[in-house]
């Protein structure tokens, strides 16, 4: 029989020089202290410059990070550029960054304590700590997952099967269709996780100024009944950054003995900041809850920590049993693909541990503050500015605005300038039916001359 093909494994001098070409590109874009913002390309452009990628004999490394670094990177809009102000940016720390690479070198699985006991151990430091600063008590822990998404949908998939046990228990019929409540601003990943666990969505109003609070909660309670096995506050509004009062919400939720989930994906960063801690009162009382790394935590692309008040309430849901997984799920080790619904799974909060050990929390502490502040005082310029409307206060590092006048079509012509003028990424967003435009500050390269630099081109 022929050898088997050991060009992709062995350690010839060409598999030396892939590593080197790599490593020497992510060296220099890690290193770079000018981050381009860059920008999309057509199908049409892509295919012409970068063509046939994928051949029978290969194209070799050194054509192929050129090509990455020249015609395929350059067509990715940067998120962690200063002017990255849409959506939610991503700004990854240095040391996340390099220590990203490592993980992928390492050939890790952290979905076992006995495969990756180390990795696990570290990302439960994290975890942990984290739990700390929330408010959750001793016991608590949960697992990195792929992203918010993944991670709302875990935690609502363990609420319905605590609800599922608990009618069992009581002798009780399970109702013909599963409730979820949140409020009308809530993330839409919370839609998404109700389409796929086939249960009904109950929306609870918000107040005028965005936050759902505890009657409006209880409102649909009454409504629903014991159909309802969550409720889901939310801390920090992608299109706003508003704050829920979960206090009020988990006053209604502990009383009906009803799962308080709180989504923070992007807001609850911000309690790590002593003098917003007030903001987010009750995120203690959950029973679950999620903050994304990869936004305001400095991590790269792709992290949320998902953290519950009762672990074993997770692994009585999401543990899958099978006769090759008996060596580890008949252990009584912490192996975090009984959290969640991933088996499979890269030790992604490794890049925020390395990140962590290597600044310390303070240095986090300061960095989220300073975009909080930023928000602030830009706030004030908009609204300082003639023919500027600023649509609602900045609770944490989002801003809300208007150009008097402009329709969405100028927001997008506008929108499109900056992009093509290498200025900035902002694009339009709308508030009952009303274009908008938005910063979303989360960089600390992100300064006060950038944001005021970008309302300049507003004309």
């Amino acid at each position: 029989m022929p050898n088997a093909p050991q060009r992709m494994h062995e350690l010839s001098e060409e598999t030396r020089a892939t590593v080197d070409d790599v490593l020497d590109y992510a060296r220099r874009r890690a290193l770079y202290e000018d981050v381009p913002l860059d920008k999309p390309l057509t199908p049409r452009d892509l295919s012409r410059l970068a063509p046939r990628t994928i051949t029978a004999d290969g194209i070799g490394s050194r054509r192929a990070i050129a090509l990455w670094e020249n015609v395929l990177a350059p067509a990715c809009v940067t998120t962690d550029h200063p002017g990255y102000l849409s959506f939610i940016p991503s700004a990854p720390s240095k040391a996340a960054i390099a220590f990203d690479l490592v993980v992928s070198a390492s050939a890790i699985y952290g979905g076992s304590w006995i495969e990756g006991s180390g990795a696990v151990f570290a990302e439960n430091e994290v975890l942990h700590w984290l739990a700390r600063e929330f408010g959750l008590p001793e016991g608590a822990g949960g697992v990195f997952m792929q992203g918010g998404t993944i991670g709302n949908l875990s935690a609502l998939v363990t609420a319905r099967d605590a609800a599922r046990r608990r009618q069992r228990e009581a002798g009780r019929t399970a109702p013909d269709r599963w409730v979820v409540v949140c409020s009308a601003e809530a993330h839409s990943s919370i839609a998404s996780a109700a389409a796929v666990m086939d249960v009904d969505v109950a929306v609870a109003r918000p107040g005028g100024d965005g936050r759902l609070r505890g009657d409006a909660v209880e409102a649909v309670l009454d409504a629903h009944g014991d159909a309802v096995f969550a409720v889901v506050a939310t801390a920090g509004t992608t299109n706003f950054g508003i704050v829920d009062d979960i206090a009020s919400i988990a006053d209604v939720t502990e009383t009906r003995d009803v799962w308080l989930h709180v989504d923070g994906a992007y807001g609850l960063a911000a309690m790590l900041v002593e003098h917003m801690r007030p903001v987010f009162a009750g995120v203690e009382r959950a029973d679950s809850l999620i903050v994304d790394p990869h936004k305001w935590l400095f991590a790269p692309f792709d992290a949320c920590a998902l953290l519950y008040r009762r672990p074993a309430l997770a692994l009585a849901a999401h543990t899958q049993r099978a006769e090759y997984l008996d060596t580890i799920t008949d252990s009584a080790d912490w192996n975090p693909s009984d959290l969640g619904i991933q088996l499979t799974r890269r030790a992604r909060g490794l890049p925020l541990w390395f990140s962590l050990a290597t600044y310390g929390t303070e240095e986090y502490r300061s960095a989220i503050a300073a975009g909080i502040d930023l928000a602030r005082r830009i706030a004030d310029e908009i609204t300082a500015r003639d023919g500027f409307t600023l649509v609602r206060d900045p609770q944490l590092s989002v801003v809300v605005f208007r150009r008097d006048g402009w329709t969405l079509e100028d927001y997008r012509a506008w929108s499109d300038r900056l992009l093509e003028d290498q200025r900035g990424f902002v694009v339009p967003s709308s508030h009952d039916g009303e274009p908008v435009l938005r910063f979303a500050i989360i960089s600390p390269m992100t300064t006060f001359e950038t944001l005021t630099g970008i309302l300049d081109t507003l004309r």
